[in-house]
Order: structure tokens, then C-alpha cells, then sequence
């Protein structure tokens, strides 16, 4: 009997022991679902949003403006989203395009402080910031170029180290991952007797193409690598650019640094997200589909690329084919892209006409 009451008893222990198991693995699996789902939210606002904060409610209405033609404009010419709900003295600008979405948050500013706002200055201001950040960009990646004792470079490749803080991969920030690349590369070639400088210059320089994806398409590397042997960069810049996604074996101490701090600097816990960089990538094949089609001077993925805004030059294109085209580029979205529910595709063609009362 007490054998018998033995076994009984290990069998009830067992049972409830896996019933235990069970229920606290799907209690743990809710707990880590809850804190995905908070800190996603968290975390796409940070990367997606840019809040602005208005003086009064009432800047709300001038933004607005009558029958919506401001706001209107405004996400036009900027390429955002710009979302005004019930939330008080606050206004959000959303988009996926990181340097856009920085222009877009200031020309909202000056006009919010500035008081007048129109169409016309709208689109004033907007040309006077682009230029600005097109300055402050350079000065940025000269300050950095300096900063880390690699002066002098090339104008444009300084110019656009300094656009990299606008761009993400994967989620991780462009520039302050080249950065973080560079200092590595240094270390690793100076502990294994190369040239600390040119490693240090070969890991600033390894992303470089990045700056141009957006505008131009296709891979970062091709792009690096043309843009380096047009300012004569070093040989083993050059070859750090190839090397570091594979397409050439590292020829020097200095690359093979380069591509060890690449891979360092990626796989780090928390330096890098996959779902951000399959959405942004989807939203740029969207907006590429469209620039690439004739008469097509600009377009903007907006709505979190649930719809596409193409700007066509009125002077090439009629009414009637602005329609044929909407329907074409909506084929070829159906085709190329891999998307959940429906992207609708606007084709806006505008005349000016133009005289000075002298």
C-alpha cells in the first residue's frame, strides 16, 4: 500500500508540476507580449514622429487654414504627414524619411512663429530651410572630419557624413553607427601594427553610399565605392567598402578592421531592428516605382505608405494621361511590392501662370 501510495503521489506531483509549467509558460509568453507590444510603440513613435509644440490652439486653425489649403500645401510640398487631432497645443509630423522629416518639422516652426501662414510662404520657407540644412550638414560632417584629425576631404564627402544623421538601417542610426565602425577599426589596426589614421579614415568612409540610397537607389557599396574613386580616395578605403559586405577579401590589416568593427557594431544587442528597415524599405520602392516613370518630377510615400502623392510637370503630360499613369504606377506597385491592404496612388498635375503688374 505504501508503494502504491508512492507512485499515486509522483503521478499527482508530475500532473500538477506540468500544469504548473504550462500555465507559467503562457503566463511569461503574455508578460513578454505586453512589453513587446508597449516598448514597439515606443519605439516606432521615436524613429517615426517628430511632435511640435504650438503656442495656442488657435495655430492649430492657421495651419489648417481655410478649406484645409495650408496643411494641404504643406504635406504636399514637404512629402509628410502631418496629423492635428485633439491634443492640446501639440502637432505631430510623420514620415518614414528621416532628413524630410527634420525640414518639414522646422518650416513648420518658422511659420508657426512667424505668424503667416499661405501657400506662397510656405513654399518660401521651405526653399530657405532646405538650404540651410543643406549648410548645416556640411559644416557637421567637416566638424567630424576635424574632430577625428582626417582633414582635408572632399567637399561632398563631408557633406554627406553630415546628411548620415538623417538615415537609419535597420533602425540604427547611419552615423552614429560609422562612427562607432571608425573607432573600432582604429583600435583593432593599431593593436595589430597597421596604420591607425587609415583604418580610422577606411571606417568613416565604409557607409558612405548609405547618404545617397534614398535619392538614387541601388547599393550603398557601388555608390561608396564610385564616390571614393572620384575624389581618389586610398586604395584600401576603397577595398574596406567591398570588403566589408563581401564582395572582396580584405587586402590590408586596415580592411579586415574595418569589417570586424562593421560586424561588431551591428550585432551588438539592441543596435539593430528588422521590421522598421522592411517597412522603410517597402515605402522607398513605392516612391522609386513612381519617380522612375517619365514627366514625374516627385513622389511621396505618405499615410505609413498606404498612399503615394505624384507631382507631374504639367507641361509634359495632359489630364487625360495623368490618369493613364496613376493606373500604370498602381500596376506596377501591385507587381514589384509585397504590402498589406491597399495603397492609393494620387497623380497631381498643376499649371502656374505667372505676371508682374509693373
Amino acid at each position: 500500500m505504501e508503494e502504491q501510495s508512492r507512485v499515486d503521489v509522483a503521478n499527482i506531483v508530475r500532473k500538477y508540476e506540468q500544469e504548473a509549467k504550462e500555465e507559467g509558460e503562457k503566463k511569461a509568453n503574455y508578460i513578454l507580449a505586453q512589453a513587446t507590444t508597449r516598448y514597439a510603440g515606443e519605439f516606432a513613435g521615436e524613429r517615426l514622429i517628430n511632435t511640435i509644440t504650438l503656442p495656442s490652439d488657435e495655430h492649430k486653425g492657421r495651419i489648417i487654414g481655410k478649406e484645409g489649403r495650408n496643411i494641404k500645401s504643406l504635406e504636399m510640398l514637404l512629402g509628410v504627414d502631418i496629423i492635428i487631432d485633439e491634443t492640446p497645443g501639440v502637432i505631430v509630423v510623420s514620415s518614414f524619411n528621416l532628413y524630410r522629416r527634420a525640414i518639414a518639422t522646422r518650416v513648420i516652426e518658422i511659420l508657426v512663429e512667424d505668424g503667416r501662414i499661405h501657400p506662397a510662404r510656405i513654399e518660401e520657407v521651405h526653399e530657405k530651410v532646405q538650404k540651410e540644412f543643406e549648410q548645416k550638414t556640411f559644416e557637421e560632417g567637416e566638424s567630424i572630419v576635424i574632430d577625428l584629425g582626417l582633414y582635408p576631404m572632399a567637399e561632398e564627402l563631408m557633406r554627406l557624413l553630415g546628411r548620415m544623421k538623417y538615415r537609419a538601417s535597420y533602425g540604427q542610426n547611419a552615423l552614429a553607427h560609422t562612427l562607432e565602425v571608425a573607432n573600432l577599426a582604429k583600435v583593432m589596426a593599431a593593436n595589430m601594427g597597421g596604420d591607425e589614421k587609415l583604418a580610422l579614415r577606411a571606417g568613416l568612409l565604409h557607409d558612405i553610399g548609405k547618404a545617397l540610397t534614398q535619392e538614387h537607389g541601388g547599393s550603398h557599396v557601388e555608390l561608396g565605392v564610385e564616390l571614393c574613386r572620384k575624389y581618389h580616395e586610398h586604395p584600401t578605403v576603397i577595398n574596406a567598402i567591398y570588403a566589408h559586405h563581401g564582395y572582396e577579401e580584405p587586402d590590408s590589416v586596415e580592411s579586415a578592421a574595418v569589417c570586424a568593427a562593421d560586424k561588431l557594431s551591428a550585432a551588438r544587442p539592441g543596435a539593430r531592428r528588422e521590421v522598421l528597415e522592411s517597412f522603410t524599405k517597402r515605402v522607398e520602392e513605392i516612391e522609386e516605382i513612381a519617380t522612375a516613370k517619365e514627366s514625374v518630377t516627385s513622389a511621396y510615400a505618405i499615410n505609413a505608405g498606404r498612399e503615394i502623392r505624384v507631382f507631374v510637370n504639367a507641361d509634359k503630360i495632359s489630364d487625360s494621361e495623368s490618369v493613364l499613369l496613376s493606373k500604370e504606377i498602381a500596376k506596377e506597385i501591385e507587381e514589384k511590392v509585397q504590402y498589406p491592404g491597399a495603397i492609393k496612388v494620387n497623380v497631381i498635375r498643376e499649371t502656374r501662370a505667372t505676371a508682374y503688374a509693373k
